[in-house]
């Protein structure tokens, strides 16, 4: 038994250093193809020997390597987000995007810039923050109000009302102030223009919300052995419910106040990982982030390349992806909760 729990552990291990492996390579790519193609060697000798006359190296400083390394806190940040959604409400539709927490970071968002124009970037991630709440206790409050009680089914429709409903009054605002290009942006989700300055909100945010997810990783463990257990071997479920949606807020809001709406990407891949490494969260919340961050890098030089020399939003690749995902575990788990 000791051996087997050795070996499994080994390759767990080995799993993170592949991805790791592949997730720079992947990051590597993502510099070199844009506009204008650049060779490895001269993306690695700009990160290594940056040389401020050479514009290939300044365009990798101050767009291409910037851009990359948002892709992966963000994909990181949602692939969390959606693991921590799904294991404390045991729902396998559970993600940042279903549940209208993106939506939410959007609407407040565009209401930020209709009512507040010129706050600063910090602001701006305050108010995505407050938005995300807002779209999280509305879908419980709406979930909640039916006889039978809260199952992952109902809680997935109520997000979609939610997200629905806030989108409608996000695109109302946008339209009277004249906010069509922004809105449009934080819909279509995009990573375009990402700054060193938006990689310090991410940086920052995603520390604070990532600390947290890995502190409550155990306890999230013994919770998906069922709440009453859970509290008969002492553990404080509702702590650990506002902790987990603390971290769930922290995460998405900054990624979605960098990268906008990106779909589907917190459903995909925390079902990917709990496959490949099992239900432990110690392992697969850290994972997760992992293999969110490596898809949506992967998806970001999808979306540069399928349109060339036009940008698709990636928040489109990742639906492409998603949608017959979700369709798929719907119809699959008929509602039911995670196996």
């Amino acid at each position: 038994m000791l051996s087997t729990i050795h070996h499994s552990k080994l390759l767990k291990i080995a799993i993170i250093m592949l991805t790791v492996v592949a997730l720079a390579v992947s990051m590597g790519l993502s510099v070199a193809f844009g506009a204008v193609d650049i060779k490895l060697p001269t993306v690695w000798n700009a990160v290594v020997h940056f040389n401020e006359n050479l514009t290939t190296h300044q365009v990798i400083q101050e767009l291409r390597l910037p851009r990359a390394t948002a892709a992966a806190m963000v994909g990181a940040f949602l692939a969390v987000s959606g693991a921590i959604m799904q294991g404390m409400t045991r729902n396998p539709l559970a993600s940042p995007s279903i549940m209208g927490v993106t939506n939410g970071a959007a609407f407040a968002l565009v209401i930020t810039m209709a009512f507040f124009p010129g706050v600063s970037n910090p602001a701006m991630t305050f108010a995505s923050f407050a938005g995300a709440g807002i779209a999280v206790v509305l879908v419980f409050m709406v979930g909640s109000f039916s006889k039978s009680g809260l199952t992952p089914v109902k809680l997935a429709l109520a997000g979609v009302a939610i997200g629905t409903l806030l989108t409608s009054v996000s695109s109302v605002i946008a339209l009277h102030f004249q906010l069509e290009k922004q809105l449009g942006f934080w819909q279509a989700g995009g990573l375009a223009g990402t700054g060193w300055q938006a990689n310090q909100v991410l940086l920052a945010s995603g520390a604070v919300g990532m600390v947290i997810a890995l502190m409550i990783a155990k306890s999230i463990t013994v919770l998906n052995l069922g709440e009453d257990v859970a509290a008969g071997l002492g553990q404080n479920n509702a702590l650990l419910k506002i902790l987990g949606i603390l971290s769930v807020l922290i995460l998405t809001g900054a990624a979605v106040s960098v990268a906008g709406s990106i779909g589907f990407l917190g459903l995909i891949v925390p079902h990917i990982t709990r496959f490949i490494i099992g239900t432990d969260y110690r392992w697969l919340i850290p994972v997760s982030a992992l293999f969110g961050a490596l898809l949506l890098v992967l998806s970001d030089i999808v979306s540069r390349l399928v349109n060339a020399p036009f940008e698709t939003p990636v928040g489109a690749i990742t639906s492409l992806i998603g949608v017959p995902f979700f369709l798929y575990l719907a119809r699959g788990k008929n509602g039911g909760g995670q196996s």
